[in-house]
C-alpha cells in the first residue's frame, strides 16, 4: 500500500489526488461473475477453469499460482459442495477464516507513513448485531453453510466468528469495474479508517482489486479523520439514506446533507404546466405560481407513486425498457423531474435501452438522466463522469460527433478528478473515443 502526503502536516492537497492505494485482506469475486472474471485479479477476457475445483476462473497460469495460498485451502471444499454455489458471504467470511489461520491477524494496512490497522482493529459491532434479528438470521445461516465448508479445526468458536461476521458486514468495500458494476466484494484494511458523508470530499474506485482513494475537493491538509467516502449511493432521499445507514452500520448521519431540508426528493410537479417549481403533496397550492393542489391530484399523485414504487422494486434485477416506459408516461405532468422516483426510473430506462441497443432512446434518456445526476451525485462524481461518457459513446454511435465532444469533454473533467489520467477508464475508454470524436467532428467541419 502506498500512501501519499504522510501524516497531518500543513500541506494542502489538491482535487484529484489519490492519497491512499491498497491491496485487499480479502475478498471474492461475485458469484454471478466468476465464469467472467478472472478470480485472482478480477480481469475479464480468456479464462481458464481451475482444474480442480472446477468452479472458480484465471487468466492464466501466473495468476492460478499467486491465487494458491488462499484458493488450496477452498479447492477440494468447492468441488465436494458442487454443483452447489457458495453465497459471496459465506466465501469471504471462510477466506477470511482461512487467512486468520495463516497468520493473517498480523497483516498491516497502512493509510499513513507510520498508522496502520490490523484485522481485529476493524469495529465489530458485536451487541449492534446480537441485537439486529435480520443479522443474526443471517449469521445462524452462514455458520450453518460454513460448518459444512470448512474443517472443524479451522473454525473459532461461536463468539470470535460473530466478531469476524461483524467486521465483514460494516467494513466491505464493493469492488467495482470501470462501468461502476459490483464484480466482488474485499475488506481493504487501511481504507476502512474513513468515515461516511452524504456530501463526500473522497471517493474510492477500483483498478482490478486494488482500491484508489481519491479527493473530491481540495483540503488544506491530509488528515484522515476529516476524510470522508459514501457508503451508500447517494441517489436517495435524506430518510431513507439515514435509515439505510443505520440497518446496515449502525448510526444516524447527521452530515450536512442530511440536515438540509429536500424539497425535490419526493415533490409533485406543479399542476400549472408551465410552472416548474416543485410542490409537496400534502400543500394545498403551489408555494410559487398559488395553484391549486387538488384532492383529485394528490390521489393520482399517490397511485403514480405506488406503481413506481412496485415496478422500481420489480427492475432491481433487470431494467426493462416497456415497464420504464409506462412508468415516465404516468409520472409526467404528475412527479417533479427531480423527484427521486422519477430519476430511478431514467436510470432504469437509460440501462434498458442500452441492453436492447435502443441507441436513440439510449441518447434521450441518458440527457434527461444528467441534471438528476447533478443534483444527487454532485457535480464531481464518478456515475456522472460514466454517464456524460456514455452519453458522448451513444452520440458518436449515432453519427453526432460535435455533441459527442461536449458531452466527453464534461466526462474528462469529472472523471480526471475521480479517476485520474493513469486510470484504466481514463486511458482505454475515455482517450480514445475523445480523439475519434475530435477527428470526426473535424472532418465533419471540413466536409461542411
Amino acid at each position: 500500500m502506498r500512501i501519499k502526503n504522510q501524516g497531518y502536516k500543513r500541506i494542502p492537497v489538491n482535487k484529484g489526488t489519490s492519497i491512499l492505494y491498497g491491496k485487499p485482506f480479502a475478498y471474492v469475486v461475485r458469484s454471478v461473475v466468476r465464469d467472467e472474471k478472472c478470480d485472482h485479479c478480477l480481469q475479464s477476457g480468456k479464462l481458464l477453469k481451475c482444474s480442480g475445483c472446477q468452479y472458480v476462473y484465471y487468466c492464466d497460469r501466473n495468476c492460478q499460482k499467486e491465487s494458491w495460498p488462499m484458493h488450496k485451502a477452498e479447492c477440494a471444499r468447492l468441488k465436494k459442495i458442487s454443483p452447489k454455489v457458495l453465497p459471496d458471504a459465506a466465501r469471504l467470511m471462510a477466506r477470511i477464516i482461512i487467512k486468520l489461520n495463516q497468520g493473517g491477524a498480523d497483516e498491516v494496512g497502512y493509510y499513513t507513513e507510520k498508522k496502520f490497522r490490523k484485522f481485529k482493529d476493524l469495529m465489530s459491532h458485536y451487541s449492534d448485531i446480537k441485537a439486529d434479528t435480520k443479522r443474526m438470521e443471517h449469521f445462524t445461516t452462514l455458520c450453518g453453510v460454513l460448518f459444512q465448508f470448512l474443517d472443524e479445526s479451522l473454525m473459532p468458536n461461536i463468539a470470535e466468528l460473530m466478531g469476524i461476521f461483524g467486521r465483514m458486514c460494516t467494513n466491505s468495500f464493493n469492488i467495482l469495474d470501470v462501468n461502476m458494476n459490483t464484480i466482488g466484494v474485499g475488506i481493504y484494511l487501511g481504507a476502512s479508517v474513513m468515515d461516511h458523508s452524504c456530501k463526500p470530499n473522497a471517493v474510492a474506485v477500483f483498478e482490478g482489486t486494488t482500491i484508489i482513494i481519491r479527493t473530491l475537493k481540495d483540503l488544506p491538509c491530509l488528515d484522515w479523520s476529516q476524510i470522508r467516502i459514501s457508503y451508500i449511493d447517494l441517489l436517495n432521499s435524506n430518510k431513507d439514506r439515514r435509515e439505510e445507514l443505520y440497518n446496515s452500520y449502525y448510526f444516524w448521519c447527521d452530515c450536512e446533507r442530511c440536515k438540509k431540508e429536500e424539497p425535490m426528493a419526493d415533490a409533485a410537479a406543479c399542476p400549472n404546466s408551465s410552472c416548474d417549481s416543485p410542490c409537496s403533496i400534502e400543500a394545498d397550492k403551489c408555494e410559487m405560481c398559488s395553484a391549486r393542489i387538488s384532492v383529485e391530484f394528490k390521489k393520482t399523485f399517490q397511485e403514480v407513486v405506488d406503481f413506481t414504487a412496485h415496478h422500481l422494486e420489480k427492475m432491481k434485477t433487470m431494467a426493462y425498457l416497456d415497464v420504464s416506459k409506462i412508468c415516465l408516461k404516468k409520472q409526467k405532468g404528475i412527479m417533479h423531474k427531480f423527484n427521486i422516483q422519477h430519476v430511478r426510473t431514467l436510470e432504469m430506462a437509460h440501462i434498458a435501452a442500452m441492453n436492447l441497443e435502443c441507441w436513440e432512446d439510449a441518447e434521450i434518456y441518458g440527457k434527461e438522466l444528467i441534471p438528476g445526476y447533478l443534483l444527487y451525485y454532485g457535480e464531481v462524481h464518478p456515475l456522472t463522469g460514466l454517464l456524460y461518457l456514455t452519453t458522448g459513446k451513444i452520440q458518436l454511435h449515432l453519427g453526432k460527433p460535435k455533441e459527442a465532444l461536449r458531452a466527453l469533454n464534461k466526462a474528462s473533467t469529472i472523471l480526471m478528478i475521480t479517476h485520474g489520467d493513469k486510470h484504466s477508464l481514463v486511458r482505454e475508454e475515455l482517450r480514445p473515443l475523445f480523439c475519434q470524436a475530435a477527428m470526426e467532428s473535424n472532418s465533419d467541419t471540413h466536409g461542411a
